[in-house]
């Protein structure tokens, strides 16, 4: 990958936590719990799904820094939120979890000699996967589950439209939400 390219990516890894601050503001908290269908997360539960992933990821990237060529365990997110009791966890503490792992990981990873970046792990589903590899992956995860809390805030909204109509200001909320993120 070229430097600039990695660079980008490692802006954008870096502001992921930031945009899911950002996008959730402007939901209503009395929506986080709803869920579009039984086999799909809550917000509540994105959110400590993506805390539990965020301390996965932050232990993965020092073994593959540390301890190269080592096999890591997969991590089960179903078998995670299922087990854990997500419902009875605080979300607020679960996004200041992902704020503060990805910032120590961010500025861990920017900072990484070039030979690191072709360091590898063993992962049990798809094999051998590099550093380089891996960031990519994370990159897009919290965008990943931004959307499917923009679709979940759709369903909802549909499902308990407004009472009055939208003043100028609510309009350009929910413009915001499907336009700024895309």
């Amino acid at each position: 990958m070229i430097r600039d390219e990695r660079r980008q990516m490692l802006e954008s890894f870096g502001r992921a936590p930031a945009l899911l601050s950002g996008v959730l503001r402007q939901l209503p908290k009395k929506m986080w719990l709803y869920k579009p269908s039984p086999e799909r997360w809550s917000i509540h539960e994105i959110i400590l799904h993506l805390a539990d992933s965020e301390a996965n990821s932050y232990v993965r990237c020092r073994h593959l820094i540390a301890e190269p060529s080592r096999a890591v365990a997969k991590f089960d997110a179903a078998r995670w939120a299922g087990s854990l009791g997500y419902f009875h966890q605080s979300t607020r503490e679960a996004l200041e979890v992902i704020r503060r792992l990805r910032k120590m990981t961010y500025h861990l990873v920017v900072a990484l000699p070039e030979p690191v970046w072709s360091h590898t792990f063993e992962h049990p589903a798809e094999g051998e996967i590099s550093l380089e590899r891996w960031i990519e992956r994370q990159e897009r995860h919290i965008p990943h589950h931004i959307e499917q809390i923009k679709q979940n805030y759709e369903v909802w909204l549909g499902m308990h439209p407004p009472r009055k109509p939208a003043s100028p200001r609510q309009g350009s909320r929910i413009i915001s939400l499907s336009a700024e993120y895309c």
